[in-house]
């Protein structure tokens, strides 16, 4: 009789364990809730901060190690919303929409994170061009969902605000559209060029 009530009471411990587990988790790691699943998802929440630490450990060594004084990287300003409306309803947020006849753009704050979302036709190496805005500016992509409708794409991003981040809400929703106006002009080039 005391192996089952021992047994019982190591299934609840582990229960209880996986539940803590699973709240100290961000929720897109964790893909169904089966222990497996659970614990691959903490693994992979781990490795991820893991490199984050090695990732600060490397910049902290190149900081003290850097001859001349550098000036430390300006806060994330926090903007108020644009008068646009955003395209994704209502959103109260601290967040810019910044909408053209290619792409509608919304960046919200939401954390230490920010929320991207992207609405346009299918364009053929854009996802690429937006990963490169968000590299350069310093964002480190946290999630990416992908979402299509016959020829239109949403991209839906979660994005760590990088230490070295220096822009706006607005200035990261207007590089990320001109990401696709750049696009556009060079198929309108190239369509000139071979006609």
């Amino acid at each position: 009789m005391s192996h089952i009530a021992v047994e019982r009471n190591r299934r609840k411990q582990m229960n209880d364990h996986l539940k803590v587990l699973r709240s100290l988790t961000p929720c897109f790691y964790i893909k169904r809730g089966d222990q497996a699943s659970i614990i691959g998802g903490v693994i992979e929440f781990i490795k991820e901060l893991h490199q984050v630490v090695q990732s600060l450990e490397t910049k902290k060594r190149r900081k003290s190690l850097s001859p001349s004084p550098v000036p430390s990287p300006r806060q994330f300003r926090l903007s108020p919303p644009q008068p646009e409306t955003p395209f994704f309803g209502d959103f109260k947020e601290l967040g810019a929409c910044c909408n053209s006849p290619v792409a509608d753009v919304e960046a919200k704050i939401s954390g230490s994170n920010v929320i991207l979302r992207t609405i346009s036709k299918r364009i053929p190496g854009q996802i690429v061009r937006i990963v490169g805005v968000l590299e350069r500016l310093s964002f480190e992509i946290l999630h990416l969902n992908i979402s299509t409708m016959e020829d239109t794409v949403l991209y839906s991003f979660v994005v760590k605000i990088g230490l070295e981040c220096q822009v706006s809400v607005e200035e990261l929703a207007f590089e990320v559209q001109q990401s696709f106006c750049s696009q556009q002009v060079y198929i309108r080039e190239h369509a000139q060029i071979l006609s």
